[in-house]
């Protein structure tokens, strides 16, 4: 009787094992339940597909200017036409090809300046979390002296001196929004660093770089992941907020912030033309960071169920 109930018990530890959802299966059903997460995807998936196929989509030349079709409502407006669906704009360029084309540089910068500041604050923040002592202090050192310079200031300073254009914008962006990388990386390589499996690896001889790549940085990677989802939001926010100042992207380039700019003018008269590249730039912004808020819930121990 006692080895018939043990085969039973047996039977049904089989069972549940077999019935148990993978720990993949289980992060399905955290992104299908995760709503914001899907519409934070699903709007960044459109505008990425939109600045690939921008050349396809645009019904005008975005560059092209036509001064006898200047100010044109859009097709809500009184004098809007299906020609020009968004109007257009004070030199007659059509709005709807240059917000197409906007998505493209909105993403290409964003998406730049994020890398080259993640490289940069991944490196500093695994570095002090994992080696600790002087380095740790050298490199608090300097993420303090980087978190006192207001971005904004020392942007507009820089691209005064160097000057303004694509490239410019790219890499000063790069290099002055790495902080929020090293200090988080920092923190999460200290939790890593003292784990058994760091301890294991460093008796068995492993050097470190195969440490830090191996079983460092793939045990840190959600947050590196938010993290830049974060970064390239605030680049695209910067880069708005440079070109809005004339100090950013250069016309005629269709910079949504730059099509902000020039139309202050015309704010009081025409105030879709700032409404529609300023809701472009939100949409673009809360996707990504509804994006990045996903990963965290679904991918940390405290957003598991």
């Amino acid at each position: 009787m006692t080895l018939q109930s043990a085969k039973q018990t047996q039977s049904a530890t089989d069972q549940q094992a077999i019935l148990r959802p993978t720990p993949r299966q289980q992060m399905i059903v955290r992104i299908k339940m995760h709503y914001s997460l899907q519409i934070g995807a699903s709007i960044l998936i459109a505008m990425i597909l939109m600045a690939i196929f921008a050349s396809f989509l645009v019904p005008h030349d975005p560059y092209a200017q036509d001064l006898s079709n200047r100010l044109v409502d859009p097709i809500w407006g009184s004098t809007g036409t299906w020609d020009h669906p968004l109007g257009t704009d004070s030199l007659g360029r059509d709005y709807l090809s240059r917000l197409i084309y906007g998505s493209r540089i909105a993403l290409m910068i964003g998406f730049s300046a994020m890398l080259i500041s993640g490289v940069i604050g991944t490196i500093l923040g695994v570095a002090a979390g994992y080696f600790g002592g002087r380095v740790d202090a050298v490199i608090s050192f300097i993420i303090l002296n980087r978190l006192s310079l207001p971005v904004t200031l020392v942007a507009l300073a820089v691209v005064s001196v160097v000057g303004s254009s694509l490239e410019v914008v790219v890499v000063v962006l790069g290099l002055l929004i790495w902080d929020r990388f090293a200090v988080v990386l920092r923190s999460a390589t200290l939790q890593v660093r003292n784990m058994e499996y760091v301890a294991a690896a460093e008796v068995l001889g492993a050097s470190f770089p195969r440490i830090i790549f191996k079983d460092i940085l793939p045990n840190i990677s959600n947050h590196l992941i938010v993290v830049a989802t974060l970064e390239m939001a605030h680049a695209i926010l910067l880069e708005a907020a440079l070109s809005f100042l004339g100090m950013g992207v250069q016309p005629p380039l269709p910079s949504w912030g730059l099509m902000v700019s020039e139309a202050r003018d015309f704010m009081f008269f025409k105030p879709w033309m700032i409404t529609v590249p300023g809701v472009a730039l939100f949409l673009l912004v809360l996707a990504i960071n509804l994006l990045g808020d996903g990963i965290r819930d679904v991918t940390t121990p405290e957003g598991r169920n």
